[in-house]
C-alpha cells in the first residue's frame, strides 16, 4: 500500500529536530490535513510533544525492540489512517545501538521502512562546510535515504546562496532553513524535556513556530516528497497473528479482565502501543492517580505502574497514605502487578527525592530508591529469567534511562547489553509481582502480555467465585 511520509532526523541531539517536527506537524493540521507522527527510539517525552500538536496519539518505532516485519506492521496500522506520516529520529542520523552500531538509529528504521529522509543541520556559525558535512552523511551509507536538508540557525539570505550550491554539488534538495528563534526553546531536566503540559502557552508559541515555518520552509516539497515515498508491504506478522486469534486469546477478551493503570504527572512514561497490545488482547484499561485518588480502582484485575517523575512528586504520593495502603493491599491479594522504574521506585519502602530526603512509599519492595546523581544502567537490554539465563533465550526487549537505583533491584532477571558483555541481574519477579527499573515493550513479546493477562483472569474468576 501507499503511506505517504517522510523522516526529520539530524545530525546530531540538539540539532532541533523536536522544535521543527512539532512546527511542521503544527502546520500540516492547521492545512486541514490528517497527520500521524512516530518517534524513533525509545524515547516517552518528545511522542507528548507530537501528540499535543496534534491531539492524538503519537507512536514510537524501535528497530531493536521489534523485528523488521513488526516494525513495519505497527506503522503501518497508524499510517493508515491518516494522509501522511511524519517519524522524527533520534540523536544523530546514524547513532544506534552502544554508539558504534546502526541498528535501532534512525537511519536503520529509515531503511526498514523505505522511508524518504530530510536531514535537519545546526548550521549556526557555519556557511560553506555544511556541504562538507551533508557530502559526509551521504556518502557513509550508500542507501541513506537523505532525500534533502533544513538548515537551522541560518538566515534566509545565507540559505539562499548556498542552495545552489547544495542542490547542484550535492544531489539533494533544500527544503528551507529555520532562523534562530532566541525567545523560545524546550526546556530540559535530569530525563529529557519538561513535559508539554509545563510550557507555557505551547499552543500559541507552536502556533508562532508554525507561521515561521510556512514561510522558511518549502512545505509543497514535503508534501511532494511524502507521495514520492515507494509502497510498503505491511502484513501483520503470522505469530502475533496467531496469537491474537487463539484460543487463550479469546479466553482472555471473554473475560475482559480491567487494568488499572496508574497515568498523572508522576507516572506518564507509557508506550501507547502497550496499551494497545493490552486491549487487543481483551483488556479494558482504567486509568487512576496515584497522585490525586484515594484508592486503586475497586474490582480490578490487574495493575500497571510505569515509570515518570515520582522523584519531583515525593512528598505528595508520601502523604497520599490511602492510596499507598491500597496499592500495597493489591500486591498483597495477589493482583498481577506489572511495575516500571518510577512505579518499581514507588513500590519501595522509602525513596529518596531530587534533594535526597527521604520519603515513606507502599512498602512492597524492602529496600530504599536513591538518587545517584548519575545515569545508570543506560541503554537498551534484553532480559531472560534468571532461572532460564543459560539457555540463551531472550525473552523481553526493554530499555533503562534513571539517575536513581535501590538497595533492593531484585534478581530474578539476567539483563544484557546488546552490543556489549555487560550483564546483571534485576527484577522481583515472584508470584502476582514483576517490578524493576526496565522500561520494557510489549510487542517485543506479545506471549509475555498474554501470560500476564491471563493470571489477570484467574485472579479475577477466584474473585467472583469467592
Amino acid at each position: 500500500m501507499s503511506y505517504p511520509r517522510f523522516m526529520l532526523a539530524a545530525t546530531a541531539s540538539g540539532s532541533g529536530k523536536t522544535l521543527i517536527t512539532c512546527g511542521i506537524l503544527k502546520l500540516l493540521k492547521d492545512r486541514g490535513m490528517k497527520v500521524s507522527s512516530f518517534k524513533c527510539g525509545p524515547d516517552y517525552i518528545d511522542p507528548m510533544f507530537h501528540a499535543k500538536v496534534l491531539e492524538t496519539v503519537s507512536r514510537n518505532l524501535d528497530t531493536f525492540f521489534t523485528e523488521e516485519e513488526m516494525t513495519r506492521y505497527l506503522f503501518a496500522r497508524t499510517a493508515q489512517q491518516t494522509d501522511l506520516s511524519v517519524m522524527e529520529g533520534v540523536m544523530g542520523f546514524y547513532d544506534g545501538l552502544g554508539g558504534v552500531d546502526v541498528k535501532a538509529s534512525a537511519y536503520d528504521l529509515a531503511r526498514v521502512t523505505d522511508t524518504p529522509v530530510i536531514l535537519i543541520l545546526n548550521a549556526k556559525g557555519m556557511s560553506l562546510s555544511v556541504l562538507a558535512q551533508i557530502r559526509g552523511f551521504l556518502s557513509y551509507r550508500r542507501d541513506s535515504h537523505i532525500r534533502g536538508v533544513i538548515l537551522n540557525q541560518m538566515s534566509g539570505m545565507l540559505c539562499k546562496a548556498l542552495t545552489p550550491q547544495i542542490e547542484q554539488e550535492l544531489g539533494v534538495k533544500v527544503y528551507g532553513y529555520v532562523p534562530p528563534i532566541p525567545d523560545w526553546k524546550l526546556e530540559s531536566r535530569h530525563l529529557g524535556l519538561v513535559l508539554p503540559d509545563e510550557v507555557e502557552d505551547l499552543q500559541q508559541q507552536l502556533q508562532r513556530l508554525a507561521a515561521i515555518l510556512e514561510n522558511s520552509l518549502d512545505v509543497e516539497g514535503l508534501l511532494a516528497l511524502a507521495q514520492s515515498a515507494p509502497e510498503l508491504s505491511a502484513p501483520c506478522p503470522s505469530d502475533l497473528e496467531q496469537l491474537l486469534s487463539g484460543r487463550e486469546a479469546e479466553a482472555v477478551r471473554r473475560a475482559a479482565p480491567e487494568i488499572a493503570v496508574a497515568k498523572d504527572e508522576a507516572f506518564c512514561f507509557l508506550y501507547k502501543d502497550n496499551l494497545r497490545l493490552l486491549e487487543e488482547l481483551g483488556a479494558r484499561i482504567v486509568p487512576f492517580s496515584p497522585l490525586h485518588d484515594s484508592k486503586v480502582p475497586p474490582g480490578i484485575a490487574g495493575m500497571l505502574l510505569p515509570g515518570g517523575y515520582p522523584e519531583l512528586y515525593a512528598k505528595e504520593l508520601s502523604d497520599n497514605k490511602s492510596m499507598l495502603g491500597s496499592i500495597k493491599e493489591c500486591v498483597d491479594n495477589g493482583v498481577p502487578t506489572l511495575a516500571e522504574c518510577g512505579g518499581f521506585m514507588y513500590l519501595h519502602r522509602e525513596m529518596e527525592n531530587m534533594e535526597k530526603e527521604v520519603f515513606q512509599m507502599a512498602g512492597v519492595i524492602d529496600g530504599r530508591a536513591y538518587h545517584t546523581e548519575k545515569l545508570g544502567r543506560f541503554g537498551y537490554i534484553t532480559l531472560t529469567p534468571a532461572d532460564e539465563e543459560k539457555s540463551g533465550r531472550s525473552i523481553l526487549r526493554g530499555h533503562e534511562f534513571h539517575y536513581f537505583d535501590s538497595t533492593s533491584c531484585g534478581e530474578d532477571y539476567v539483563a544484557r547489553k546488546p552490543a556489549g558483555r555487560r550483564s546483571w541481574k534485576c527484577i522481583h519477579a515472584k508470584g502476582n509481582l514483576m517490578a524493576g527499573f526496565p522500561h520494557l515493550y510489549y510487542y517485543s513479546n506479545p506471549e509475555f502480555v498474554l501470560d500476564f493477562l491471563k493470571k489477570c483472569c484467574e485472579g479475577q474468576e477466584r474473585n467472583t467465585n469467592q
